[in-house]
């Protein structure tokens, strides 16, 4: 992951400076994401910042885990807080920046815990928002909201423009995460418009990249994890929808110039148009990354969520005439990166593999 972590930090170059010194609450720190921003922002302290910023991270770990390297756990400019941002956060000293990168993701976890989906993506938001508003110094409020939002396009509309409106059942399986995240933006809106509060919004398009755990049941930890231990690799329905992936360097680099350089109160989608692939064309790159992997369709399995998007692909035009965003990893390149750190990992290696056992996807 280290490779990774330098790679965000060159990119960034001189607009780092804008953090030195900073302090930063980031919600959501012990997620995927959450643990690349640390990292980043511990290397910046080391090697690049005139004076070490602060983070402060909050989470109450529904879905995240502790498991920090002792590196992180150690480091006396990175605070690590039991927090849950659906309650007002007793934080008493002056932030430069928020990062809200707090909710559940997954299909799997959001089907489990709507309603604390739904918290997090609303109650969790204004309570953010109201601590950035209380702090009239504040340089930056980057909210995460999702390409869920966009629901399943018309062909027409694809690659997708941040001002596509969207086509989003409200009473559908996965409402609770598409609906409450169009609100979280919404009140991002409201409360830059209202209450001058610099908040910025960013759209991610299926990042993936070392740190994810396999057991949330994404496609692509789901497809490594079913190959390296010598499973036919599940593809769902027709295999034939497609989705666009953003390797984790070119996300977190977009995220942070978003937070840095975005225009107040605008939404960016942030992702990979170049990397559109259906799913067995994804899952047809794994023989030739693991020796010895199979794929072939299956039905969906009762607790995958319907209404999935049959394309998902980001125009990224905004981003990229906003701050120059581009992003530089094929699928093909980041999923080989993937598959080389999870050979490694413990949790993506099962002794004891049972053929019948059935993954979401």
């Amino acid at each position: 992951m280290s490779q990774e972590i330098q790679r965000i930090v060159e990119r960034l170059g001189t607009n780092a400076q804008r953090f030195s010194g900073k302090t930063i609450l980031l919600a959501g720190g012990a997620g995927f994401l959450g643990k690349h921003f640390l990292k980043v922002f511990q290397k910046l302290n080391q090697e690049v910042l005139h004076k070490p910023c602060k983070v402060i991270s909050v989470d109450n770990y529904i879905t995240g885990t502790q498991n920090l390297d002792d590196s992180i756990a150690n480091d006396p400019q990175i605070m690590q807080v039991w927090a849950d941002v659906t309650h007002p956060l007793p934080v008493r000293e002056d932030i430069d920046f928020i990062i809200h990168g707090a909710g559940i993701a997954s299909p799997v976890y959001y089907m489990r815990y709507p309603l604390e989906t739904i918290e997090s993506a609303v109650h969790g938001t204004r309570n953010l928002l109201n601590l950035a508003a209380s702090n009239k110094e504040l340089e930056g409020f980057l909210f995460f909201s999702s390409s869920e939002i966009y629901g399943d396009p018309d062909p027409r509309a694809v690659p997708i423009k941040e001002d596509y409106y969207g086509n989003v059942s409200t009473v559908g399986p996965r409402a609770c995460y598409d609906e409450s995240k169009r609100l979280g933006e919404t009140l991002c809106t409201i409360y830059q418009e209202h209450h001058g509060v610099p908040t910025k919004i960013v759209r991610p398009f299926n990042v993936f990249g070392p740190g994810m755990g396999h057991n949330d049941r994404r496609v692509i930890p789901m497809f490594t994890y079913q190959s390296l231990n010598g499973r036919t690799i599940p593809v769902h329905g027709t295999g034939l929808q497609t989705r666009t992936f953003c390797y984790i360097t070119d996300a977190i680099y977009g995220f942070l110039m978003t937070l840095l350089q975005g225009e107040l109160g605008e939404a960016y989608n942030i992702g990979n148009p170049d990397n559109e692939i259906s799913m067995n064309e994804l899952a047809a790159m794994y023989p030739r990354l693991v020796p010895g992997a199979t794929f072939s369709t299956i039905d969906y399995p009762d607790t995958y969520p319907a209404g999935e998007p049959n394309r998902r692909c980001p125009d990224i035009t905004k981003a990229r005439e906003t701050f120059g965003y581009t992003a530089e990893v094929n699928v093909e390149d980041g999923l080989h990166r993937f598959i080389d750190w999870a050979r490694h990992e413990r949790s993506y290696i099962d002794f004891e593999p049972d053929a019948n056992v059935k993954l979401a996807g």
